[in-house]
């Protein structure tokens, strides 16, 4: 069984800005493996999606995940997904924006640090442990931000949840696409496939 996490904020305030880059793969993803319509656990405090994957020899039993705690409190969603489902760590999934990332470049990781992301650092507290997979989503724009956003008065923390400037959109597109072909060879033929292919 693997469980594959999107993360974001719901919300309608919070649809299309970078720190939900998340909850659109994980979306993507439920529309080509699954074709079903998210169902809200209270229990868990996301919104779930339980299938089957299977390609060639391969099958996974998935549950698809989109925490409704708001990005900072992730950690109490996939906490309560794991025990109730008795998921190791190293058979979850999260799929995550990423300032480090320069926009449009993606990274598959097995452990490390949570870099600064609020979402990430509650999940390893509440897991007690950093051995999960990420997927990281870069939004980053370390050449010189775009719009309002100049380096002498950037925001992290505006700067994440603000649309992405039309400029950007092909970028980010193109990143989604990498996104799914990168969940789906984890998936069909592990982690250091997926790295040595999208890293």
């Amino acid at each position: 069984m693997k469980l594959i996490i999107g993360l974001g904020n719901p919300g309608q305030q919070y649809e299309g800005t970078r720190h939900n880059l998340g909850f659109v793969v994980i979306d993507e993803l439920r529309r080509h493996i699954a074709d079903s319509k998210w169902q809200i656990e209270k229990k868990f405090k996301a919104e779930i999606i339980e299938t089957n994957y299977t390609q060639s020899a391969i099958s996974h039993k998935l549950i698809l995940s989109r925490p409704l705690t708001y990005m900072n409190l992730s950690g109490l969603s996939v906490i309560s997904l794991k025990n109730f489902y008795k998921v190791n760590p190293q058979d979850i999934i999260i799929i995550h924006d990423d300032l480090d990332l320069m926009l449009g470049k993606l990274k598959v990781r097995l452990g490390g640090g949570a870099g600064g992301h609020h979402g990430v650092e509650s999940i390893i507290e509440k897991l007690g442990t950093d051995q999960f997979i990420r997927v990281r989503l870069g939004i980053g724009t370390h050449e010189g931000f775009l719009g309002e956003h100049k380096r002498s008065s950037f925001n992290a923390e505006h700067f994440v949840i603000d649309q992405f400037h039309p400029t950007e959109r092909s970028k980010v597109k193109s990143m989604i696409k990498h996104a799914l072909q990168a969940l789906e060879t984890l998936l069909e033929e592990g982690i250091e496939k997926a790295q040595n292919q999208f890293n």
